[in-house]
Order: structure tokens, then C-alpha cells, then sequence
């Protein structure tokens, strides 16, 4: 199904540990709106997805998100490697450190670990792609929060390419859309499931 090339989408070379913004960033890979989610929404709404246009789209974006947790993940452990416990309690990184070490963890900045509750997958074409619209709205304003507070440049290139891979996917998510909307009788555009109530 897949070929899985050994090397990141875009790529990650921090030369300086900073485990308090190891801390933020973390919450795209754990969070409600991170990249473990999106990549699991988008592969598990494929399969009742109208049309094979529309599978493509949340198969391509699911596997992307896939490309960007190993990012995430590797920025997190850039970040974090080779710390020593002054680094580690000074920066505020021991409440993470005390349950994880410096092992990449799914958890939201906010100590909230992943959950799959955090995202539907309803089998309403309509109520998944503006689920969708709106995860890829909510990660950019994530990649939009920790360009503010990151002022490494090494952190912040690979953090600019994914947050340009949010708008793109909103744009995808957007045609998407389109063409499931083109599909619907326009007498009732809102009022069914279209994939029971034909």
C-alpha cells in the first residue's frame, strides 16, 4: 500500500537542545489538533468516503501526517537529547521527564495525553471534511503559536514547512468538498447523510 522512504519529508537538524519548547511542540504531536490524530482521522474517514477522488484525498493527507509525526518526533528528540538534570529541571521539562524520560510521547503542551476521542470519524461525508477543514484551520494556528514563541532558526524552518503543508491540506480538504457537494441533490445539500439517505 505504502513504500516508506528511510528519510524525513523535510528535514530536521537542530544543533541545540531546548526541552522548554520540546514542551510546546510536543502538543503537535499529542494534541487535539496534532499530527497522530489527523493522520488516524484521515486514513479512518477514507473508507466511507463517497467516492474514490475523495478516499485519494484522506488517503494522500493520512499518509503525509504520518511524514509529519516522524518530524515532530525527531524535533522533539533534537531538542531534547543529551540533557543534563540542571537543563532538564531548570527549563521546566522535569514534569515531562518524570513519567517519559526524553522518549517521544504523545501529549498535548498541556500534560493531556493523545486520545482518539479527540477526533470523529462519523461516516457523513459532509461532517468529516469540515472536521477536516477545520483540524488543518487549528494545526497552522498551532504552527502559527510556536513560530511566536521559537526563535530558532533550526526549529523554525521545519516548523515553517509544515505549517505550509496545513494550508495546503485545507485546500485539498476544500476540493474535497467540492466534490462531494457536487454529488448531493441541491435539495437537500445539508439535510442527509448521503451515504445512507440516497
Amino acid at each position: 500500500m505504502w513504500q516508506y522512504e528511510k528519510k524525513l519529508q523535510y528535514p530536521v537538524k537542530i544543533a541545540n537542545p531546548n526541552p522548554a519548547l520540546a514542551k510546546v511542540i510536543i502538543s503537535q504531536l499529542g494534541g487535539a489538533d496534532g499530527e497522530l490524530g489527523a493522520a488516524l482521522r484521515y486514513l479512518n474517514q477514507r473508507y466511507s468516503a463517497p467516492c474514490r477522488e475523495v478516499q485519494a484525498i484522506l488517503n494522500d493527507i493520512g499518509t503525509e501526517e504520518l511524514a509529519h509525526i516522524e518530524m515532530i518526533g525527531t524535533i522533539i528528540y533534537q531538542l531534547t537529547r543529551d540533557l543534563s538534570l540542571k537543563e532538564i529541571k531548570d527549563s521546566g521539562f522535569d514534569t515531562y521527564f518524570v513519567d517519559h524520560t526524553t522518549g517521544v510521547y504523545p501529549i498535548a503542551a498541556s500534560g493531556v495525553p493523545f486520545s482518539a476521542e479527540i477526533f470523529q470519524s462519523t461516516g457523513d461525508a459532509i461532517a468529516d471534511i469540515h472536521e477536516d477543514l477545520a483540524a488543518e484551520q487549528k494545526a497552522r494556528l498551532t504552527y502559527d503559536n510556536i513560530l511566536r514563541l521559537a526563535d530558532d532558526p533550526d526549529v523554525r524552518d521545519p516548523i515553517k514547512f509544515l505549517r505550509e503543508r496545513e494550508i495546503v491540506h485545507y485546500q485539498r480538504f476544500g476540493e474535497g468538498l467540492r466534490l462531494i457537494q457536487d454529488m448531493l441533490d441541491s435539495k437537500n445539500f445539508y439535510a442527509f447523510n448521503p451515504s445512507f439517505d440516497k
